[in-house]
């Protein structure tokens, strides 16, 4: 790989990976304020816990994973910080099939078929977190 496409691969993952984090923020501070009427319909019906306080919960996780990718720039630690963005993302899924299975409207997702193809953009986050923090070669390789 040249000098020039390996700056550019670096400055793409940072972007990606800052995008990402000030996403998370933004996402869980709607958690805890304006948009929790609509996460709340996300809380899967089967899942015995207040659904406010899955809510609160996942928006306090929320903000600190963003937190922490905008924060966290040293290997291997941003790869850390990477797999376990990743993993969240792997945990709230079943909250994103639950809104289609219940026909649960909200964030716009007002049809079978918004909700249907939201669900294929999870795995492009699982995906994008693993990709900005290099995680997945960083802790492959087991980087100290």
């Amino acid at each position: 790989m040249s000098p020039k496409s390996a700056g550019l691969k670096k400055v793409l993952r940072a972007a990606g990976q800052a995008a990402l984090g000030a996403t998370l923020l933004a996402a869980g501070t709607g958690h805890l304020t304006f948009q929790r009427k609509e996460f709340r319909a996300q809380v899967p019906h089967w899942l015995r816990l207040d659904p406010d306080f899955v809510v609160v919960t996942s928006g306090v996780v929320e903000i600190g994973l963003g937190g922490a990718l905008l924060g966290t720039w040293k290997q291997p630690a941003r790869a850390v910080v990477g797999a376990t963005t990743a993993a969240f993302f792997v945990a709230i899924f079943p909250g994103n099939i639950a809104q289609l299975v219940n026909r649960a409207d909200a964030f716009g997702l007002d049809t079978d078929t918004k909700r249907a193809v939201r669900l294929l953009f999870q795995p492009l986050l699982v995906a994008g977190a693993l990709a900005a923090t290099d995680a997945r070669e960083i802790l492959r390789r087991g980087e100290r």
